[in-house]
């Protein structure tokens, strides 16, 4: 047996990805929330029409925000193996995970409004 090819360990690397999304997507309750509210944003940028920089935008956002909800996902796993009893450093490892996922929800809601609300405030007047 020799060295993995180089197209078996990059099969391998991508297997091994979608094994970890697959198991944030079934674990986590965040991300289903996270799925819908993405849902809403692209069907609203689909429905209004937005600008190619508005989408590249909307598709970032939504990226950080679920990028950041499986780093979260991550550590708290890691945590939990490392500190499986109560520990006060554990605790805000976990909390500073979290944080990091409501910001980068926070700032990709204030980008969703910063580009939707005026295409909402021209749909209401006709």
């Amino acid at each position: 047996m020799g060295r993995p090819s180089f197209f078996s360990t990059r099969y391998n690397s991508f297997k091994f990805a979608f094994k970890g999304m697959t198991a944030v997507f079934r674990s986590e309750p965040n991300m289903h929330l996270h799925v819908l509210a993405s849902i809403i944003v692209f069907v609203m940028a689909y429905r209004f029409e937005v600008t190619r920089m508005e989408w590249c935008l909307l598709i970032f956002c939504v990226g950080m925000v679920w990028m950041a909800e499986i780093f979260n996902t991550s550590i708290e796993t890691l945590t939990n193996l490392v500190s499986p009893d109560y520990n006060v450093l554990a605790g805000k490892t976990k909390d500073l995970a979290a944080g990091a996922v409501l910001m980068a929800a926070i700032t990709a809601a204030v980008i969703g409004l910063v580009i939707f609300v005026p295409y909402w405030i021209a749909y209401v007047k006709g």
